[in-house]
This record gives C-alpha cells, sequence and structure tokens, in this order.
C-alpha cells in the first residue's frame, strides 16, 4: 500500500495580505485525535482489579502507554484497565503480527517441530526467517510412501504496483497467503510471559506464595517450585543470609522486572520485606540447559544444538540493544521450557554474588573458563565480553555438556588464553559454526561480532538446507 502526501506551500504571514478565515460552519466539529486501536494476539486474564481483561482476537483502544511493558487500555463495553504491551499489536494494514497465520520468533527448525506435532495436510506457517524476508513453511503428506515433507519457500516480491507476492514467477498473489490450507496460530502456542504479574507491581507479599518441592540449589541459594496465588506456576529463590549484597542488588532488581522477552526467563517479582529475600521467576519446566544436553546426549541434531544456541543469541541480543550485561552467561545460566525453548537466567546478578567460583586477584568475581582476557586484566566488561562467553557457551552446547577446559585450573586458563590458545572445535560443529565460536573469541573487544550479527548469522545458517525458490 502506497501512502500519498500533498505538499503544503509556505506562506507569508504578512498580516496586510492575509485574508480573513472563513466562518466555521455551525454543526462542523473540531477534528479529535485518532485512537489507537490494538488486537489481541493473545487471552489475558487480569490478577488485579485494576488490570483489564483480553480476549484473542477482539480490539481495543489505547489510553495511555504507562511504560514499554504495560498500557492502559480501553474495550468495546467501556471497561478500562492494564493490559501486557506484549499481548497485543497495533490494528494496521501492513501489520503482520495481527494474522494468526504470522509467526516472527520461530526459527527452521522450530518450525518444523511444531508443524510435524499438528500433523495436517496443507499446514503452513508464515515466518520471519531473517530481517525483512519472508519464508512460507508448508507440511505435506502426498507422498506416494504416506510419509510427510516439510517444504520451505522464500516469499519474493514483484517491483510493480500495487505490490504482489509470489513463491514462483508463475502464479503471483495479491496478500501472503491465499492457498494454503491450515495455519498453525498462536492457538497450538503458549501466551508470553508478562513484565511482572501487573502493572507496577514488583513487591510481592510472600503470604501468596505457596512452596513446594525443591529444584535446585546454587552459590546464591535454594530454588523451589511453587505457586503464586494458588494458580501461577512459578519459581521461587531464597537468597542466603550472606550470599548477596543485598541491598545493591533489590535496586538493580526493579530494573531487571522492566526486562522482557520471550528468550530471556522472566522476573516476576521480590519478597524484599522479610529475609531470606526471595525471587520469584517464570518456572521452566526442563531446567538447566547444561543438564538438559547432557541427559540427551547422542540424541540432538546439530539443527537441534545449533538452534538452542539461536534462541540464547536471541535472549542477548535483546539485553544488549537494552545496554545490560549479563556477566556470567553459561550453559548453567540458560533454562528450557516444556516446549523445548531455551531462555537466558540469572542476567546481571553475578556481580552480586559473594563466591569464591568468581574470583580475581583484584578482588573481582568472573567466571574464568567463560571470561575474555580484558576481564583477567582490567576487569572491563561489555556486551563483548558477553560476546566471548557466548562462544563458550556455544562450544559447550556442541559438546553436549562438557567443561571447558576440563584438564585445566582457572590459572593455567588465563595463562593459555593470554597466549592465544582457543577451545578446539566440537566433532558435531561443522567449520562454519566453528568459525561463529572463534570470532567470538577475537582477542580485541572490537573485533567481536555484536549480538545482532551473531543472531543473524545463526539464522541464516538455520535456513540454509531445505529452502525451494
Amino acid at each position: 500500500m502506497q501512502s500519498e502526501f500533498r505538499s503544503n506551500t509556505s506562506l507569508r504571514l504578512n498580516t496586510e495580505y492575509r485574508r480573513p478565515l472563513p466562518q466555521t460552519p455551525p454543526d462542523a466539529k473540531g477534528e479529535e485525535p485518532s485512537e489507537e486501536v490494538v488486537i489481541a494476539m493473545y487471552d489475558f486474564e487480569g490478577t488485579e482489579s485494576q488490570d483489564l481483561t483480553l480476549h484473542q482476537g477482539e480490539e481495543y483502544v489505547i489510553i495511555e502507554k504507562c511504560d514499554v511493558n504495560w498500557y492502559k487500555a480501553r474495550n468495546k463495553q467501556g471497561e478500562e484497565g492494564y493490559i501486557p504491551s506484549n499481548y497485543v499489536t497495533p490494528k494496521q494494514p501492513d501489520n503482520l503480527e495481527q494474522f494468526v497465520w504470522y509467526c516472527k520468533n520461530v526459527n527452521r527448525n522450530k518450525a518444523e517441530e511444531q508443524l510435524r506435532k499438528e500433523d495436517k495436510e496443507g499446514g503452513f506457517m508464515v515466518r520471519e526467517s531473517s530481517s525483512g524476508a519472508y519464508t512460507v513453511s508448508l507440511y505435506t503428506k502426498s507422498l506416494g510412501d504416506g510419509g510427510s515433507a516439510i517444504r520451505h519457500y522464500y516469499i519474493k516480491e514483484t517491483q510493480a504496483s500495487p505490490k504482489q507476492f509470489y513463491l514462483s514467477e508463475k502464479h503471483p498473489f495479491n496478500s501472503l497467503v491465499t492457498r494454503l490450507r491450515y495455519p498453525v496460530n498462536r492457538h497450538s502456542r503458549a501466551a508470553p510471559k508478562t513484565a511482572g504479574f501487573s502493572y507496577d507491581k514488583w513487591e510481592i507479599d510472600p503470604c501468596e506464595l505457596t512452596f513446594m518441592k525443591e529444584l535446585g540449589s546454587g552459590q546464591v541459594g535454594v530454588v523451589r517450585l511453587g505457586k503464586w496465588r494458588a494458580q501461577h506456576k512459578v519459581a521461587i529463590k531464597a537468597i542466603k543470609k550472606g550470599a548477596m549484597s543485598e541491598e545493591d542488588f533489590i535496586e538493580e532488581a526493579k530494573v531487571m522486572m522492566s526486562l522482557s522477552h520471550h528468550k530471556l526467563v522472566q522476573l516476576y517479582g521480590v519478597c524484599t520485606q522479610q529475609r531470606p529475600i526471595y525471587l520469584v521467576t517464570e518456572f521452566m519446566e526442563l531446567g538447566c540447559l547444561l543438564n538438559y544436553i547432557r541427559q540427551r546426549r547422542g540424541s540432538l541434531s546439530p539443527q537441534n544444538l545449533l538452534s538452542i544456541c539461536h534462541d540464547v543469541s536471541q535472549g542477548m541480543q535483546y539485553l544488549e540493544a537494552n545496554r545490560f550485561l549479563h556477566r556470567d552467561l553459561a550453559a548453567r545460566n540458560c533454562l528450557v521450557s516444556d516446549s523445548h525453548v531455551v531462555k537466558v537466567s540469572d542476567f546481571g546478578m553475578a556481580r552480586y554474588v559473594l563466591d569464591d567460583q568468581y574470583l580475581s586477584s583484584s578482588g573481582a568475581k568472573f567466571p574464568v573458563k567463560w571470561s575474555p582476557p580484558e576481564v583477567f586484566n582490567f576487569c572491563r566488561y561489555s556486551s563483548k565480553s558477553d560476546v566471548w562467553s557466548f562462544g563458550v557457551l556455544m562450544w559447550e552446547v556442541f559438546t553436549e555438556g562438557k567443561m571447558p577446559f576440563e584438564n585445566n585450573l582457572n590459572h593455567e586458563v588465563v595463562t593459555m588464553v593470554m597466549q592465544g590458545h582457543r577451545l578446539h572445535q566440537p566433532k558435531k560443529a561443522a567449520p562454519h559454526i566453528y568459525e561463529i565460536m572463534q570470532k567470538c573469541w577475537q582477542e580485541r573487544p572490537e573485533d567481536r561480532p555484536a549480538f545482532r550479527d551473531i543472531t543473524q548469522m545463526i539464522a541464516d545458517e538455520l535456513e540454509t538446507d531445505g529452502h525451494t525458490s
């Protein structure tokens, strides 16, 4: 769709030449600013009286954008309240997110998993395979042996106006989807997590928490499965006394709560009015990524492993864009959902941990085997030091859970890295995948790629095979 613009002629405002304006017609009214209308992509059941319930597919008017994560909205009945911004999308002709068949954040590997799960002839989804480029992923059973296949077709655009789309030269069509049968839509995918349980609610009453089984323990405390208000599954981390610099962390937690992305473990809130402090986060059913890949050793394909790295790079790209450093990126600090989505966890917490595992001669804390030279030498952190750690995480994934430099002590690792030694190429990593790791391990931070570029490199690798022009 093309917009037309009228050019306005600028006029001199000399009063002697200005003509009087015509009278306003009696029934004419001043134009009101146009309202922003959004469409709900998911159902949302509010937890507080100030919230507004959302129903998928219905339209709502935005009254106020309170912050990046929560809007105040009005429904067709005139009811007003707060809604999570990631549950709605603008109602605009060129906004693909309002259509059920569009799956923006789904890579090739996950598209195939979802289509096989649906198992419908003609099942399809349209997804963004790279920035500004789209692919149709199609499931078909029409094979002679009774089997099934998944095909991926790049969507191309005509140069003529009005713009048309096509999968092959002979068959252009006016809209993106006109001849495919069963869209794999959002009903089959879980709704995203919200930044906190409601707008401006970050302090959680511990009386609203039910504690269940222990999930694990670490240097900062014990993590338990729990429920908030007896209905929402959560993970509750009790911070051990003396394990963290508590006052500083409480302030940082407010910032961390504002971070909301589908590849980050969501922090819902904290309990700070008593000791121990509790962190209440999204519950991830399949647990720690490191254990996940070790338990499945030998059963994950290189594409599966690369898809895991893609999930992590997307979460880190979001942190990078928001100028937030992780400081302790490793497979042990990523978690896996019941739908096998990997999310980055424990971001920003490392600098508040009081533990000898994170040690340097200057007294700063860092995980040696995941750290770059500038952290060894100067305790200098940046998104590029996180990039180095991501390269080590990729190595962990493609070795299916081996310990980096497993035969070396920390001080030996420092010497080796400073002398240019790098981790070896994993057997499951093709040369071009190992090249991505090596780019992350460049000695100078400025020579390492940004997470934005890493995400694109991995996405391109995931899309390499199985496409039909």
